[in-house]
């Protein structure tokens, strides 16, 4: 017996749309209108921009940036794959951190597009390297390029009349380091219309969230089991596992995809766990994100040697799906994610088959 999950309301799957403020013509052109007929997406606030700059929500505090931002630099293959996604590439300056994502990046939004990304940083950039390039505007994000020990954060680029955008997903909940103030998909569409917004690409950014909203539809729509398989999030290991909790974009992504996330109890994003909180959980398949320096091959022998783990059916049967980085982390192709892992659970016979296809197959294979 199976059950069907229910369509997104009608309000969830709305799509976003830019205010644009004032009549001057100076706002006009900053930034193109969002389709006509469009509402606001659910839990989305309405950016507005005028006179050469964009007001805009970000992490539950209105911020001003240039608007349209010409000199963009975005850190980390998700963070790229945002501003791609929205047509700004053309105003992404400088980028950094992306060079494992490139292959995943030129597959979804094109090679000569990528190719054309000027890497500043191979890894997260220095305050000085930032500083450098003069950016209209800095995107990146808690444990997403910021680095408070060297002032590479929002109040610190502030002083160099630099201004920020921060990763929805990695917003902090207070004073801690806990991450996470909107449920995650509700995260990526406020990305996108903000992101939007400030390049001038409202329209794009639009057609991009009804793109998300109806593949999602499909997914929560589908037939489910019984019992939703448990998946477990393997990012790397050691002493501890780096995994992700309730507010990551793997909870939406395994959520959508028809199982449970092992660590939906816990009330962060990324963050570590114990070795005995994955025994407990019994987990029915396994998730990787294909991210260095630790192999998937090393990952997976981890798993096979571990007391307590290496008998789990999902280890002797090995359901393993590796994904790349810029699926799993806050971004448009965690709808691709979730499309891959949905097929590759109907492969495991542990969710009904569903029909859907993914229109694209980003799996890493196991190498010996």
């Amino acid at each position: 017996m199976t059950s069907t999950r229910p369509l997104l309301t009608a309000a969830a799957a709305a799509l976003a749309t830019v205010v644009v403020a004032g009549c001057s013509a100076d706002a006009q052109n900053v930034a193109e209108s969002a389709p006509a007929g469009t509402s606001t997406a659910v839990g989305v606030g309405q950016p507005t921009v005028a006179n050469g700059q964009a007001t805009l929500d970000n992490c539950g505090e209105p911020i001003t940036v240039p608007a349209p931002a010409k000199r963009l630099f975005a850190n980390d293959g998700n963070i790229i794959s945002i501003a791609l996604a929205v047509g700004a590439a053309e105003q992404i300056t400088s980028a950094s951190s992306f060079q494992r994502d490139r292959p995943v990046l030129a597959r979804h939004y094109g090679e000569t597009t990528v190719a054309g990304l000027r890497e500043v940083s191979k890894e997260y950039p220095s305050k000085e390297t930032v500083v450098s390039q003069r950016p209209d505007v800095y995107f990146a994000g808690w444990n997403y390029g910021y680095d408070e020990t060297t002032g590479l954060t929002p109040d610190g680029l502030a002083k160099q009349d630099i201004a920020t955008y921060t990763l929805t997903e990695s917003c902090r909940q207070g004073e801690g380091s806990a991450r996470g103030i909107v449920d995650p998909w509700t995260a990526l569409r406020t990305d996108l219309v903000n992101v939007g917004a400030f390049t001038g690409h409202a329209a794009q950014a639009a057609k991009t969230v009804a793109d998300v909203d109806t593949r999602l539809a499909k997914l929560n729509a589908a037939p489910q089991p019984q019992r939703a398989p448990v998946v477990f999030l393997f990012d790397s290991g050691s002493k501890t596992i780096y995994s992700s909790g309730s507010l990551g974009a793997p909870q939406a992504i395994i959520d959508a995809a028809g199982g449970q996330n092992a660590l939906a109890g816990l009330n962060d994003t990324w963050t570590e766990v114990s070795w005995e909180q994955l025994v407990q959980a019994k987990p029915d398949a396994f998730v990787f994100v294909d991210y260095p320096p630790q192999t998937f091959a090393q990952k997976v022998e981890l798993l096979e040697q571990r007391a307590g783990v290496k008998n789990l059916p999902a280890v002797k049967e090995e359901r393993y799906l590796n994904l790349p980085y810029a699926l799993w982390t806050s971004g448009p192709l965690n709808i691709d994610a979730a499309e891959q892992l949905r097929a590759a659970l109907e492969a495991w016979q542990l969710v009904p088959e569903s029909g859907i296809s993914a229109p694209f197959d980003d799996a890493i294979p196991l190498q010996p």
